[in-house]
């Protein structure tokens, strides 16, 4: 909030139009809904009283948790973006057995410091 100009329009973030939309749509879904499933048939009354109240409850539900999500909410860092090197090349480093690098002085047996067979097998 820190950011925002006098005059400017807020963000969709900051803004009260998104989760209240969001909220509304869950109201009128869920009040279709329970107006449908609660009246038991088309020879039966509709239940409007538990529409209302289905919707109700839906309104505020999603509110408070848009409004949870909404506090929670922490940008990135900018170095996370930059890409730290790992996995950016797509050449296949030079590997030993099991995907790992040789290390330094371990050579097979049979073979002399060099790499080259010999027959001391000491």
């Amino acid at each position: 909030m820190a950011q925002q100009k006098p005059g400017e329009p807020r963000s969709l973030r900051t803004s009260v139009k998104g989760p209240l939309m969001f909220s509304a749509f869950w109201a009128v879904l869920a009040f279709v809904a329970v107006l449908i499933f609660a009246s038991g048939g088309s020879a039966k009354a509709p239940r409007f009283d538990l529409a209302f109240t289905g919707a109700g409850i839906a309104f505020i539900v999603t509110l408070v948790m848009a409004a949870m999500f909404s506090m929670s909410y922490k940008g990135n860092d900018e170095h996370l973006g930059k890409g730290s090197g790992i996995n950016l090349s797509s050449r296949k480093p030079a590997s030993g057995p099991g995907g790992y690098p040789p290390r330094p002085g371990s050579e097979a047996p049979g073979t002399n410091p060099d790499g080259t067979a010999g027959d001391d097998f000491r």
